[in-house]
């Protein structure tokens, strides 16, 4: 066998691919992206940015950022996986809980900037235990919902979903639109 045979190449070409690999790819380097973002805002002093004994307003909206942009990567990767199929009634309470666990994690996460969390202003916005505990719970809310819309088991294609309406079929109760 040459060497050409047995190289990546040469297999990649003849194995099709199921997923469309690029969106994967993408919503994964999103992921990533907002993974670093998360860890400059939560915690700083990592990359040598810290500039406060405290978590402030800054720190909170950057972390914010990097958890939404964690989440459309994870939404995009995720629903890659969902090609050709039809997406399950999990799958669909999946991706709403996804957006709830985000909004939870906002909401918490700058309770104080929207005026009822425990350090109201004028003072300075300060991230407390129970915001940390509320955006723990945001973020614990996105894992289901991201676990939640994972492809299990058999499903079906979406043009296998829809009726022979060619081939003049009458209209049952399980073909009605």
């Amino acid at each position: 066998m040459s060497s050409e045979k047995q190289s990546a190449a040469y297999f990649s070409r003849t194995i099709p691919f199921r997923f469309p690999m690029w969106r994967i790819r993408i919503g994964l380097g999103l992921t990533l992206t907002g993974f670093v973002v998360f860890l400059i805002g939560a915690r700083p002093d990592a990359f040598g940015v810290d500039r406060s004994p405290v978590i402030g307003f800054v720190q909170i909206a950057v972390f914010i950022v990097g958890l939404a942009v964690m989440s459309i990567g994870g939404y995009i990767s995720i629903m890659a996986l969902w090609k050709d199929q039809q997406i399950s009634i999990a799958a669909d309470l999946g991706q709403r809980m996804v957006a709830t666990g985000f909004v939870v994690a906002v909401f918490t996460g700058m309770a104080d900037v929207f005026g009822f969390g425990s350090h109201i202003s004028p003072g300075l916005p300060y991230f407390g235990v129970w915001q940390a505990w509320g955006v723990m719970f945001g973020q614990a809310l996105l894992a289901i919902g991201f676990l939640m819309m994972l492809p299990f088991g058999p499903t079906q294609r979406r043009d296998a979903l829809e009726p022979d309406k060619a081939a003049g079929s009458k209209p049952t109760a399980a073909n009605i639109s």
